[in-house]
């Protein structure tokens, strides 16, 4: 189908009664927030009912990740083997990406929640395979996030401050004692634990040396302390002088009173909206926190403000999330798809600017408008008639298939306009799928 045939969609008007979502709109803004959006049958319970499912225990399900080799790297003068590896670590992160697209796609409940704060901790604690180079070490990684993700912020920064794939990224290899590399250091308090403005230059040095002399054996992916290469201090870092471990600099980091604020409100930014909660709800959020530092208990108290329950509260989704809700609810599996369509796919979300592994730095992906560009538009435009061509839309038919895929897509409502758009192609259900799947009511989280 060519471009030109495609009505052009005007920006929504959101007409909807200024106030508190339905049952049911809260229920979809549950699925949006906390998982990849619904699919077929997951807004029937209410809402109480949802919110214990997608935050219970994981039970485990989804497809098994890929068995990945720890590779070493080729001899820099050996043309044809850099060349061959570099053949096989491209392929293997396309691997992962399908496996981890897959993952977002099919599982259910709680299980699809640990995907959904995998993501965010993958965009939180960025890392990214185009500097790291071992596949199996992202998955590594990978697997921590889905493991602690909805635990204890303590234990997963703990883990994440001597990950592989991290010291890798920030440069820990390096940090050794007399000539100290501050990067992990510096990004740990930035971006991961406090935010600009709650650290100094002293501090970062002097975090820089308790992180000296870990380093990663890359034919068995293992980290491991190594003395000699580590300053034993003391240190004196944010007011306290100690002999710092790596464990106890993350305690001490987060201990800080910026700490808690800051984590709940990169929480809030990504999952709830972009305007900072009041006062009295961040300190609600952060009282769930608590000392535990429990994610679980956070979303909760995420999922009972005023805020999350307000029409108003909107979220751009990130081209992941929206390709991934789009399949849930096309009820496509990536992993049966065929290799030409996976391709396509893939590159489509190259195209978008976010493939899972790769962010574009240690602040990760941006958020927002950024994803609403002409051309990010016309990109969705081209994955979303790949993907209405792929599926069994038999149910987007009959009397009304505006309708039709208005619940397929589990949209709350259609603006006139849009409605109106739809409706001059409703008679093709791959034209009515593909054009609603780039609607503003979709592309954006209301």
């Amino acid at each position: 189908m060519g471009r030109a045939s495609w009505p052009r969609l005007a920006p929504a008007v959101d007409d909807r009664r200024m106030g508190v979502l339905s049952e049911q709109a809260a229920v979809r803004r549950l699925w949006d927030r906390f998982g990849f959006g619904a699919a077929p049958g997951d807004l029937t319970r209410p809402f109480d009912e949802t919110l214990d499912r997608l935050l219970g225990a994981p039970a485990g399900g989804g497809t098994a990740p890929p068995e990945l080799p720890v590779t070493t790297k080729p001899p820099k003068d050996d043309q044809q083997a850099r060349k061959t590896a570099n053949k096989q670590r491209a392929a293997q992160e396309k691997q992962l990406a399908a496996w981890w697209l897959d993952r977002m796609v099919t599982t259910q409940g709680a299980d699809v929640t640990a995907e959904r704060m995998t993501w965010f901790w993958h965009g939180h604690f960025a890392t990214s395979a185009q500097k790291v180079k071992v596949p199996a070490l992202m998955l590594k990684q990978n697997q921590t996030f889905r493991q602690r993700g909805l635990g204890s912020f303590t234990d997963l920064a703990r883990t994440l401050v001597v990950d592989p794939a991290m010291i890798l990224w920030l440069d820990g290899d390096d940090n050794t004692t007399g000539a100290a590399n501050e990067n992990l250091a510096r990004e740990f308090m930035e971006l991961f634990s406090l935010g600009v403005g709650h650290y100094s230059e002293t501090d970062v040095r002097e975090a820089a040396r308790a992180l000296t002399g870990w380093t990663v054996n890359r034919a068995t992916g293992a980290t491991k302390l190594v003395p000699k290469r580590h300053d034993d201090g003391p240190e004196e870092i944010l007011g306290e002088r100690a002999q710092f471990s790596a464990e106890s600099f993350v305690d001490h980091v987060l201990e800080r009173p910026e700490s808690a604020p800051f984590v709940v409100g990169r929480l809030w930014f990504r999952l709830v909206s972009s305007t900072p909660p009041d006062k009295d709800t961040l300190d609600g959020l952060v009282g769930a926190y608590g000392t535990n530092r429990d994610i679980r208990a956070v979303l909760r108290a995420v999922a009972g403000t005023s805020a999350f329950r307000d029409d108003r509260t909107t979220l751009v989704k990130q081209p992941v999330e929206w390709l991934a809700g789009l399949l849930r609810a096309a009820g496509l599996r990536p992993s049966t798809l065929d290799d030409g369509v996976s391709t396509k796919l893939y590159q489509g979300l190259v195209a978008l600017g976010q493939v899972p592994f790769r962010p574009p730095s240690v602040g990760g992906w941006p958020a927002g408008a950024a994803f609403l560009t002409t051309a990010a538009g016309l990109t969705r435009l081209r994955i979303a008639q790949l993907v209405a061509k792929t599926a069994d839309l038999s149910t987007v038919s009959g009397k009304d298939p505006v309708e039709a895929v208005r619940v397929l897509l589990s949209v709350d409502a259609f603006s006139d306009r849009t409605r109106a758009a739809l409706g001059k192609v409703a008679a093709n259900p791959a034209q009515v799928t593909a054009l609603a799947a780039c609607a503003p009511e979709y592309v954006v989280s209301g």
